[in-house]
């Protein structure tokens, strides 16, 4: 046993474990590199700890500053760690759909947690990074961590998580896998390994499969920490600095149902307790190294622990209801006929083309939802997408009311109550009693299926 100085000197130096199960059939050698075994719980630990060092060198952050993140929760938990600490106060700007464990660790540190609406555009007042660039601009002694492109977050990995890799490796390492998020991992840690190698590595991403990244249309997904979301309404995308694309020599493209059923398939048949991100960057690996002979040797990196999403990938309920998970339960709605084609329009449609859509819409729709507008039609809706709903019945009087002309943006009423594919006929209907609801839409994947009524239940009860 050695004795540290600080919980600090604890961060890196993670170990890599070989799968065994999960690579039945493949012959090449699959290393995963756990980076929840950090301190703080996630890779991030490495990028938190650099870019405050390198603010202290630079006298960006003073003593008795202010540290200022936007965050989906592992950088902000890595950052609050290290400002407990050194002192420091920060507060950490998080969307409000991360998991409820990150906000609660995040407190237990210490930090003032600020909570915005996800899914606005980038220029938008309070988009979690605008908010969090404001908050520190406000505030005396305030400092902006900014992982998207901070310089200190790449380096970092070239620095050490590369390093640690091929040295564990004995340089036989032949392929890296890591998620693009801010970039930082798999930029630094490419980088190192691409140089080292003189280019024998090859460098590849996972990614959800709608993330801009991999040339996806950008709708929401739903592995946190990962991926590139891209509001319609954003004026101009702007990828992080610390992202560096031309390191990477291919992006794996990986559906969310794949990503989750791989994250419970690790616990259960790995016995490692990781988190979405974990559950893409392993089945990414999988899919590059089913590929390849007994000469390879394939390292994925493993963002963090399952622990941060005990109400999330690791609950049956959770699953259910957004359609991840069909078990073996009599009565799932999965099961009950009511997935379907859904005739949706988006907020710039007008009420007279909603109401003409509505009057030739199959099945006689009760409600049309309201979505945002995607220039890519491979991928349904995503539920959090869902704006609105308008309902057919009345659209003559909104007309009347509004003229014909008028978007339905501003006029559709509240989004409707989802219920997922994994739920039973008695769990939905009682979920439409609570909720005092007529219709809901039904989601599969966390994305638009098809549409339920208390009438599509009454008579499959």
């Amino acid at each position: 046993m050695s004795v540290h100085d600080s919980l600090l000197d604890l961060i890196g130096g993670t170990p890599l474990v070989r799968l065994r199960r999960l690579t039945d059939g493949i012959t090449a050698r699959v290393l995963l590199k756990l980076e929840y075994l950090n301190p703080g719980g996630s890779v991030k630990d490495r990028a938190a700890v650099a870019m405050v060092l390198d603010a202290e060198r630079s006298g960006a952050l003073a003593p008795g500053g202010t540290i200022v993140e936007a965050t989906s929760g592992n950088t902000g938990i890595g950052l609050a760690q290290v400002a407990a600490v050194r002192g420091y106060r920060i507060v950490v700007v998080v969307p409000d759909t991360i998991a409820v464990e990150k906000t609660d660790i995040l407190r237990a540190y210490g930090a003032d947690v600020v909570r915005t609406k996800a899914g606005l555009p980038r220029d938008h007042p309070d988009h979690v990074s605008e908010l969090a660039g404001r908050i520190a601009a406000e505030t005396h002694g305030g400092w902006l961590a900014d992982q998207y492109d901070n310089g200190a977050n790449p380096a970092a990995h070239r620095a050490t998580t590369g390093p640690e890799i091929w040295a564990d490796t004995g340089g036989s390492v032949t392929h890296l896998v890591a998620s693009i998020g801010t970039g930082g991992t798999i930029t630094g840690t490419g980088e190192y390994l691409t140089q080292v190698s003189d280019g024998r590595v090859q460098v590849v991403g996972a990614d959800p499969v709608t993330s801009v990244y991999n040339g996806g249309d950008g709708s929401p997904f739903f592995v946190e920490a990962a991926g590139h979301y891209l509001h319609p309404d954003t004026p101009k995308d702007v990828w992080p600095l610390s992202y560096h694309p031309e390191v990477v020599d291919h992006v794996e493209a990986v559906p969310d149902r794949e990503s989750v059923t791989t994250v419970r398939r690790l616990a259960r048949e790995e016995g490692l307790l990781v988190g979405g991100s974990s559950g893409l960057v392993t089945a990414a690996a999988l899919r590059v190294a089913r590929g390849l002979g007994p000469e390879h040797t394939v390292v994925a990196i493993l963002p963090d622990s399952g622990r941060a999403y005990l109400s999330k990938y690791h609950s049956p309920q959770w699953l259910r209801r957004f359609g991840f998970l069909d078990d073996d339960r009599p009565g799932l709605l999965g099961d009950a006929g009511l997935a379907g084609p859904v005739h949706t329009v988006t907020t710039e449609t007008s009420l007279a083309d909603a109401a003409a859509l509505a009057a030739g819409a199959a099945r006689g729709q009760a409600i049309v939802p309201v979505v945002l507008p995607r220039r890519d039609p491979r991928f349904a809706t995503a539920v959090s997408e869902i704006l609105g709903v308008l309902h057919p019945a009345s659209l003559a009087a909104e007309i009347a009311r509004h003229g014909p002309h008028t978007p339905v943006g501003g006029i559709a009423g509240p989004p409707p109550l989802a219920l997922g594919t994994g739920e039973t006929v008695a769990e939905a209907a009682a979920r439409l009693d609570d909720d005092r609801a007529a219709h809901a839409v039904l989601v599969r994947d966390g994305r638009l299926a098809g549409l339920v009524s208390r009438s599509d239940l009454a008579h499959r009860g």
